[in-house]
């Protein structure tokens, strides 16, 4: 599909927004897998939670580098296929081959884990800033909250199939009681085999948007590109989200490697229920995520995020005071309770997604979109190496109720910070 030219609304942009929504399908689908199970696997060799969360930074270690790295490298790149889909057919496919291997060798030791997730981690991490990229890369910026909405539904119906129905194959062995197919094969296998399928997609409907010529675009030098993005008018409004993103990020994916630990050891659920915190908040993103870049663009981009922000340091603090008012209810009322809590919370969390890459976009130019992409990854991947071994060493100190009163505070953090933000709103809001 061919982009369209540039138009009074976003509809003409919603065909082409759900295409390129496929990359972030894949996205959807291996992040809860990976963010839920990986845990479990390592508490097979590990029983400190700090250690748990540790090596969960190892994957945040290589983002917070090659993102930033590949996502200018996409900006300079030209090719038939153009700047961002080389990336993603080549790095993505050999994604997901890795990421089907991870139970295998969770089953034979902690150092064939370590090295698996390792690696597939520097292919999935590679290719994100240009699946992240090609969106704005083809819808202008007044609609790009829209479209981001799109794309996070996209992301949250890969997240719904990985949760919902994937995860519930946990507690199904392998095929052969020896050899490569372990428990754990079928969800993971499974996920790699759709991510091949929205790869074909991406490859044969997404016409990337190219400049007229070889020359006809300047180039900026990258640190020309970052000189322009922190001076004049916008650097206060650019550093103070990135801040408040480091903030919330610091909640989400401080949270996000325990949810799993949490309902097996706190709350008493079987493993292959273990998803259903990500499923139930999965859910509701996918309700509200085309709505959120809707309103937001009606009633600003940055009231829409603190509203948002304020709710979910609400909704955290009350997990832990919802756990001492429930704690006489049975299993079931236990855990209906929290996954209520978590859907509210999954939907507040998608308006704060959805609108905060596009206020960063809304500053960026053709050239520098790649640099602003790789900006927000180096902090939010900041965030999500600190955050880990920050939460497990509270869960150590505090139990699981000192984790969700940390990322209130944080969420809190954020609130203050975006309050002094200026710039980013759509031009037509």
């Amino acid at each position: 599909m061919k982009i369209p030219a540039p138009q009074a609304n976003f509809r003409p942009y919603l065909g082409i927004t759900l295409l390129i929504g496929f990359g972030f399908f894949t996205m959807g689908l291996m992040d809860p897998l990976y963010d839920t199970y990986v845990p479990l696997f390592l508490r097979r060799y590990l029983s400190s939670n700090t250690a748990v969360g540790a090596l969960m930074t190892l994957d945040n270690l290589l983002q917070i580098i090659l993102i930033p790295v590949v996502a200018v490298w996409s900006d300079r790149t030209r090719t038939r296929l153009g700047r961002r889909m080389p990336f993603i057919v080549v790095m993505l496919p050999i994604s997901a081959l890795f990421f089907s291997l991870i139970p295998s060798m969770a089953a034979l030791s902690l150092a064939a884990l370590i090295g698996i997730i390792f690696i597939f981690n520097v292919f999935k991490t590679a290719v994100r800033g240009p699946v992240v990229a090609l969106m704005p890369d083809t819808v202008p910026a007044d609609y790009r909250s829209e479209a981001n909405g799109i794309i996070n539904m996209m992301g949250g119906f890969g997240l719904l199939v990985s949760t919902l129905f994937l995860a519930r194959l946990m507690n199904i062995n392998g095929f052969l009681s020896k050899g490569f197919l372990v428990q754990g094969s079928l969800p993971f296998g499974l996920a790699g085999l759709c991510i091949l399928a929205a790869v074909l997609v991406l490859l044969v409907f997404v016409r990337e948007k190219t400049p007229g010529g070889d020359g006809g675009e300047k180039r900026v030098p990258v640190m020309a590109s970052l000189k322009q993005v922190f001076s004049g008018e916008s650097k206060n409004s650019v550093g103070r989200i990135l801040i408040s993103l480091f903030f919330w990020f610091t909640a989400y994916e401080g949270i996000k490697p325990f949810l799993g630990l949490f309902l097996v050891e706190y709350v008493g659920v079987d493993e292959g229920s273990a998803a259903l915190a990500q499923g139930a908040a999965g859910i509701s993103s996918v309700i509200l995520a085309v709505p959120s870049g809707y309103l937001a663009h009606k009633i600003g981009r940055k009231r829409f995020i603190r509203i948002c922000l304020a709710v979910l340091a609400a909704i955290l603090v009350l997990i832990p005071l919802s756990g001492l008012l429930t704690g006489s209810l049975p299993l079931t009322g236990r855990l209906a309770v929290f996954l209520g809590l978590m859907f509210f919370y999954g939907i507040f969390w998608i308006g704060v997604v959805v609108n905060s890459f596009p206020m960063l976009w809304q500053m960026a130019g053709f050239d520098t979109m790649g640099v602003y992409t790789g900006l927000y990854y180096t902090f939010s991947q900041g965030a999500a190496i600190l955050a880990p071994p920050v939460t497990g060493a509270v869960i150590d100190l505090a139990g699981y109720p000192g984790l969700f009163i940390f990322g209130g505070a944080a969420m809190l953090a954020a609130w203050f910070i975006m309050g002094g933000v200026r710039l980013g709103e759509a031009e037509t809001a």
